[in-house]
């Protein structure tokens, strides 16, 4: 009988960018990376996309392209951050696609998914199908092909929603064993098959109330659990032996064995993930224990031939169906006993509410300018994927109903990224966790905000009144918190921005930073029409006339600035509407000739009169822009403490050796010079141009005679860093065996390091360089080349080093 093995993987992240922004911004639990996104990414969506197959030594046997042989889905929004800034594994994921349809008939292992998780079940209809549709646009876009399943966020389902997935082309979905409420075979009577007593090992057909039908995948729930909770990947050979044992001979149909859980599964969840799952299916392919597949290329061997009925309501991750997203149904995280969620319903009733408002209000006025509304919103997507002027006129062309004014496209921009908005506050993370101050929470309800002040910007009305009253209702574990009025007081309304913000921060960033005449900022356009800089001492001012424009809407002010910094932390200034140039010029030239005296608090009197109120500050700045700043504000005080310990460093080493070789504690303040002086040592070792290994080695046998406690996540980070760049040196100039020589020698400088050096990327660029110029030096060593064997040498033994099996 024929055995199939499927691995479903759920890829998706809650939306981390700042609504104004369109950005993610400094992440400081994310250290050493800038952002969760970031750090994930290294840890499984960039693993999985290059995973190693170790033989029995622990060596690096090969390395291979996980997803071309599971079937999976990205979540859209998720895509969109790693299609910027994780190219590479983002090509490796969609070249991955092209090799599953060759590998399984024409079926490619990608399928689609709603677009921003939105939990649809709780949607209303017209969300439910605009997040499919979206998902549809922004899989075709990517993956060059429409799909043929789509995953359902948190595999939640209703009746509704998979009649739009059938109205849309979608062939199947998967869900969840607990979700299977009957099912029959062909001409038999219907089963209960609830609480798990599904059989997934077949498709099944859901006869929907149109007439209509789609078939579903129920997985196997036992081994998905152990997958994702009980420690089954920390074993290859154990997970593929599980996942064989959800065949029975006792079946005579062609059974496939089927599991999902999340992909963060194979290797942020559970480290090394990706390279058990790697294992399992090379020891099930290469054996021949059942035939790799996924879920299109089954069903099209093996259509459904049985019926299903679903339990309406429900999902994979909260047994009282959709309850997580809208009650205290005592689904949680589980890290704060005594805890309640009672914060769900009136979130959920706020976020309705808006919704509900604004939407006859778009309908209403978007009417005027747009030929359908509601068509236009769901084409919407395409300008979402592509910015560009070209994509904008083409929507316009299909959408407007006249030529539009500028005034008029900024409209149009801001209704559709209300609507835009007030579906991304609907993203489920919101209310999975805990507490209604958790920062996924918070970020849906920066969404609302970003809805609400454009609907106060088109309609001029108080939303937000109403809005926040809703929020009053929703109270905080943290007592600290308050409720969510306060909430959005802390967290929301500090990070909204508008044109004249986006002005300040540049304006603040040009005291410290040089300014192009034209910049992007973010979701911004800022161009120069006149600046001028002047310093008198530690004191700078900054005066202008500057452009901002919105990418996304389009809408454009002339600000004029002047900013005031006083040498340290503090600095003043404001912004205002560009009026004419008459006072323009007036106050650059009353402002300059007072700072021209050295006369500050009469620079800021005349700032004030003409800015009135002053309100920037450094909070002025966006995050990481401010971040920096106060490294650069600090770095003299850095430098001081830096002499500081490095003078009482060199000036009792000696000292501090003796009392290591006696085996006695460095006191307090040796301890933390030499932890400062070896850290610093150790930066400049790798940061220098091309790894300095003799300098490597010294300071960490120094930090290992001290017995140190180093900053190992920024070390080990710096590190892996400096070993990439020297990588792709060598990739350049690969002829030059002294790089590789080069490369050996500050491998064997790590030895006993301690702190962890991801070697991952380093180990990817070797198989490539191996993969491009290994047989042709082959080929010139066996006719007598001796530069190409002793390149050969030099390269077996940089791949020693790396920790692969070499064979040449």
């Amino acid at each position: 009988m024929e055995r199939y093995l499927c691995i479903h993987g759920h890829f998706y992240q809650p939306p981390r960018e700042n609504p104004w922004l369109e950005a993610i911004e400094l992440q400081d639990a994310a250290y050493p990376y800038h952002d969760w996104n970031e750090r994930i990414h290294a840890e499984c969506y960039a693993a999985n996309a290059a995973s190693r197959i170790l033989d029995a030594e622990g060596r690096i046997e090969r390395i291979v392209n996980n997803y071309a042989k599971i079937s999976f889905d990205f979540g859209p929004t998720l895509l969109s951050w790693m299609a910027q800034h994780g190219r590479e594994a983002y090509e490796a994921i969609l070249q991955a696609d092209r090799e599953s349809r060759e590998r399984f008939g024409g079926h490619g292992s990608a399928i689609a998914q709603a677009y921003n998780h939105m939990i649809l079940p709780l949607a209303n209809r017209r969300d439910k199908a605009c997040q499919v549709r979206w998902g549809i646009r922004d899989f075709r876009f990517r993956f060059g092909r429409d799909p043929e399943g789509m995953w359902l966020p948190e595999t939640a389902v209703d009746l509704e929603t998979l009649e739009i997935l059938a109205e849309q082309g979608i062939a199947f979905t998967i869900l969840a064993p607990s979700q299977a409420q009957r099912v029959r075979p062909p001409g038999g009577r219907w089963r209960e098959v609830s609480g798990e007593r599904v059989d997934p090992t077949r498709a099944y057909e859901v006869p929907l109330p149109s007439g209509r039908s789609i078939a579903v995948f129920f997985y196997d729930g036992p081994v998905s659990r152990g997958v994702a909770f009980e420690r089954l990947l920390h074993s290859g050979e154990a997970f593929a032996r599980r996942l064989l044992e959800g065949f029975s001979d006792k079946r005579e149909w062609p059974q496939l064995m089927h599991i999902a859980t999340d992909g963060e599964t194979y290797g942020h969840h559970h480290r090394f993930g990706d390279m058990a799952l790697a294992y399992a299916l090379h020891l099930v392919e290469s054996n021949r224990l059942a035939t790799l597949t996924n879920y299109g290329a089954y069903l099209e061997r093996h259509p459904p031939a049985w019926q299903a009925e679903i339990v309406e309501g429900s999902s994979w991750s909260c047994a009282h169906g959709v309850e997580r997203w809208r009650a205290d149904c005592g689904c949680h995280g589980g890290g704060h006993p005594g805890w309640n969620q009672t914060w769900r319903r009136p979130l959920r009733q706020a976020l309705d509410g808006l919704r509900d408002a604004l939407a006859p209000r778009y309908e209403a006025e978007a009417a005027k300018l747009l030929r359908d509304p509601w068509r236009a919103r769901e084409d919407y997507i395409d300008v979402i994927l592509d910015r560009s002027p070209e994509s904008r006129e083409r929507f316009l062309h299909a959408h407007a109903q006249h030529p539009l004014s500028g005034s008029e496209r900024v409209r149009v921009w801001k209704l559709l990224e209300m609507q835009r908005h007030a579906m991304l506050m609907y993203t489920s993370c919101g209310w999975f966790f805990d507490d209604l101050c958790g920062i996924e929470t918070v970020q849906i309800v920066r969404y609302a905000a970003r809805a609400l002040q454009l609907a106060q910007e088109l309609f001029h009305e108080d939303f937000e009144s109403r809005f926040l009253a809703g929020l009053e209702a929703a109270r905080s574990n943290v007592a600290e918190h308050g409720n969510g009025r306060d909430i959005y007081r802390k967290f929301v309304r500090p990070a909204m921005v508008d044109l004249t913000e986006v002005g300040a921060h540049y304006a603040v960033s040009s005291l410290f930073e040089s300014v192009a005449s034209r910049e992007t900022k973010y979701a911004f356009v800022v161009e120069q029409d006149d600046v001028h800089l002047d310093e008198a001492g530690s004191a700078r001012l900054a005066l202008g006339r500057i452009r901002v424009t919105s990418i996304v809407t389009e809408e454009q002010a002339s600000l004029s600035f002047g900013v005031l910094h006083f040498g340290d932390h503090n600095l003043t200034g404001g912004a205002r509407p560009y009026r004419d140039e008459a006072a323009y010029r007036a106050m650059v030239e009353e402002v300059r000739e007072a700072f021209s005296t050295g006369e500050l608090p009469e620079v800021v009197r005349r700032l004030d009169r003409h800015f009135q109120p002053l309100t920037f500050s450094l909070r002025s700045l966006f995050r990481d822009e401010q971040r920096r700043v106060l490294e650069r504000l600090l770095r003299d005080a850095f430098e001081d403490s830096a002499a500081v310990y490095r003078k009482l460093y060199d000036g009792h080493a000696a000292m501090m050796r003796f009392l290591a070789s006696m085996q006695v504690p460095l006191p307090r303040p040796f301890r933390l010079a030499a932890e400062f002086v070896v850290h610093a040592g150790l930066r400049e070792a790798v940061q220098a141009n091309g790894i300095d290994g003799a300098r490597l080695a010294s300071w960490l046998r120094t930090a290992r005679e001290f017995g140190l406690e180093l900053d190992a996540p920024d070390l080990g980070l710096a590190t892996q860093r400096a070993l990439e760049r020297e990588m792709e040196r060598l990739r350049e100039q690969w002829r030059a065996v002294e790089r590789i020589e080069a490369m050996r020698g500050a491998l064997r400088a790590l030895r006993g390091c301690p702190f962890e050096v991801n070697l991952w990327r380093v180990q990817n660029l070797y198989d490539q360089l191996a993969r491009e110029a290994l047989a042709s030096q082959q080929a010139r060593a066996r006719e007598g080349d001796e530069d190409a064997r002793r390149w050969l040498e030099a390269f077996r033994a940089l791949g020693e080093a790396l920790h692969f099996r070499v064979s040449f």
